[in-house]
């Protein structure tokens, strides 16, 4: 039981991603003691009881949303960068595929709170703290959060000039999936510290000794960045609005993808709880 619920908790990796080396939960921290069987949570309104519900899963995940649910009867949750639905009485939690089979689509996928959480998050990093590959003009931004090491990452990165060929600007953001602290996260700073970050990176994806560096540098901060806004596996790619469009994806089907939402009707504004 423990284990399906931290798997709900984490959400699924993408088959196109390197994933995320297991991290240690921090010092002081309580466990996470789920229940078995959970009675639905009393008192409060439906906001609180989904709070609470998600506090009796996990003590230490972090809720930072919780609206109206698309689907009847249940609150949208986010926590830990993830999409939850939890029942309004608190005893039932959905996270994975939702179909409206009368519109054609995934509501999981498809949440307009979940992508302003995330296009929030990804504002806060200004361009001087993120390693730039764009062409004149761009017609789409893109923020990849990155490891050098990761084989998918490097694939991405091999094909960096088909993507500014087609319009598509990259933005990386530092995430070392084997955690901080590892050789991962020290050889990233060095990246981030050089005094040309794009060569740097370059040469460290292909393969090239790292010159050891250190400087007052955002790679620690753009992976909590990245635990908060659900990244599990690298790359992790998201368009300026918010919307994970994968892992690694050929430039085509990468340009295909943004076509496709820049033709979507954008979702009336709405706030965040």
């Amino acid at each position: 039981m423990t284990r399906l619920i931290t798997a709900a908790l984490l959400g699924a990796l993408s088959l196109s991603a390197c994933a995320q080396a297991p991290q240690a939960p921090a010092a002081g921290k309580p466990a996470a003691t789920p229940a078995v069987a959970a009675a639905p949570v009393k008192g409060g309104s439906a906001d609180e009881r989904a709070r609470n519900a998600i506090a009796r899963l996990n003590p230490n995940a972090k809720v930072e949303y919780v609206g109206a649910a698309p689907l009847p009867g249940f609150r949208e949750v986010i926590a830990g960068g993830q999409l939850l639905y939890v029942s309004d009485d608190g005893r039932y939690l959905m996270q994975g595929a939702v179909l409206d089979i009368q519109e054609e689509r995934d509501l999981m996928q498809t949440s307009p709170a979940l992508a302003r959480h995330r296009r929030d998050l990804l504002a806060s990093v200004p361009a001087s703290e993120r390693i730039v590959f764009a062409p004149p003009n761009a017609k789409y931004t893109v923020s990849v959060f990155t490891d050098i090491e990761c084989g998918y990452c490097r694939k991405l990165h091999s094909e960096i000039a088909d993507l500014n060929r087609l319009g598509i600007a990259v933005e990386y953001l530092a995430f070392p999936r084997m955690g901080l602290g590892s050789k991962d996260h020290k050889d990233m700073i060095s990246v981030w510290c050089a005094p040309d970050r794009k060569r740097a990176l370059t040469e460290a994806k292909s393969g090239q000794p790292i010159q050891s560096r250190d400087c007052k540098n955002p790679v620690t901060l753009e992976y909590d960045l990245g635990q908060r806004i659900g990244v599990n596996g690298t790359p992790a790619i998201y368009s300026a609005e918010g919307v994970q469009l994968g892992g690694y994806l050929p430039p085509e089907a990468l340009r295909a993808k943004l076509d496709e939402l820049a033709a979507q009707p954008k979702p009336a504004a709405a706030g965040m709880n």
